[in-house]
């Protein structure tokens, strides 16, 4: 009798399990539709002419800048940038001055920006209050939108009398006689040289590279901090042990943006720069010019070929130090990656 009442009580739940509501009930299999397979290869199609007009983009520059560039490439060759002659009456053309502005001005750049910002984001993402976090970072994100030809202008007229009257004079005056030292701050006290458009450039890349470096210091997971914490490690050896060498990728890509922003930057540095072409001095102080102040000052001025092949030259020159920066980058990221781990 129980027997036989078991079997009924099942078959009364298979009944229910396979009745209309109950079925209706189940949500329905996913089906992959017909056209799933074309809208894969349609998106991989698109995406990979994305990339190729890209890098089709970068050639047809390049190339624009070679055919532009090719008289002044065929009458000076190599030879262009070891010559500081630039004299477009004679047309004899040289880049070493301007190579050389840019080099250094940037070069100062980074030594300024780099350790400011390093700062900057550990202040924002470790010490700062709360209420303090986010007004703060706003307000250093906001130097970015602020025009270059506004730095420029601000540079000449307020930043280089400054410098002039409470920098270069008082160093002039202490380094007087010193052979190496006072060369480097000889010059009339004007304000304006290659210091005062590294310092320029500098203030422009700060908030570029220390907002990379705050958010890829924020991608930290709070785990390996609060450990390293833990263990009695200071705010000093927590950034330098586990933060910097787990987000050492996003800093490198922060300061080489900041980099690529300071090698192409052309008002601010036009401003204050001094627009001299000259390799007499060193100094720090003096007056020079770099590849971008020279493009924005003669190329619609330009009335000769040879003049308006050696200006493409050096634009062609700006490219490919551009290049040779970001490989460089390239393969310091990669022998960081190949060394980790081999150090106990």
């Amino acid at each position: 009798m129980s027997s036989t009442l078991a079997s009924n009580e099942a078959a009364l739940d298979l009944n229910a399990v396979n009745s209309p509501s109950q079925r209706q009930a189940q949500p329905p299999a996913p089906k992959r539709g017909a056209s799933a397979p074309l809208v894969d290869r349609l998106f991989a199609w698109g995406a990979k002419g994305a990339a190729l007009l890209t890098l089709g983009l970068l050639l047809a520059i390049l190339g624009s800048l070679v055919v532009g560039a090719w008289p002044a490439i065929q009458a000076y060759g190599l030879g262009f940038f070891t010559s500081s002659t630039w004299d477009p009456v004679a047309d004899q053309f040289g880049g070493l001055v301007m190579i050389y502005g840019t080099l250094v001005t940037s070069l100062i750049a980074l030594l300024i920006a780099v350790p400011v910002s390093f700062g900057i984001a550990l202040f924002l993402t470790e010490l700062s209050p709360s209420w303090l976090k986010r007004p703060l970072g706003t307000a250093i994100e906001l130097l970015a939108a602020v025009p270059s030809i506004v730095y420029g202008m601000w540079g000449l007229l307020v930043f280089g009398p400054i410098l002039a009257t409470w920098v270069q004079q008082p160093l002039q005056s202490l380094f007087e006689g010193v052979p190496m030292l006072g060369a480097l701050v000889s010059g009339p006290p004007v304000g304006i040289g290659v210091l005062s458009a590294g310092i320029i450039l500098a203030i422009m890349i700060i908030p570029f590279i220390a907002s990379v470096m705050r958010d890829v210091f924020e991608v930290t997971p709070p785990m390996l901090k609060e450990s390293a914490y833990a263990l009695g490690s200071t705010t000093w050896e927590v950034m330098f042990k586990v933060v910097l060498p787990y987000t050492k990728g996003g800093v490198i890509g922060g300061v080489m943006l900041g980099l690529g922003r300071a090698l192409g930057e052309t008002m601010a540095v036009t401003f204050v720069i001094g627009n001299f072409n000259q390799l007499d001095s060193l100094s720090l102080f003096a007056p020079a010019n770099s590849i971008t102040s020279a493009l924005a000052n003669e190329f619609a001025e330009a009335a000769s070929e040879m003049h308006q092949a050696a200006l493409i030259y050096l634009g062609l020159v700006l490219f490919v130090i551009t290049f040779i920066v970001l490989s460089l980058s390239k393969l310091l990221l990669a022998r960081l990656q190949k060394n980790e781990g081999t150090k106990s």
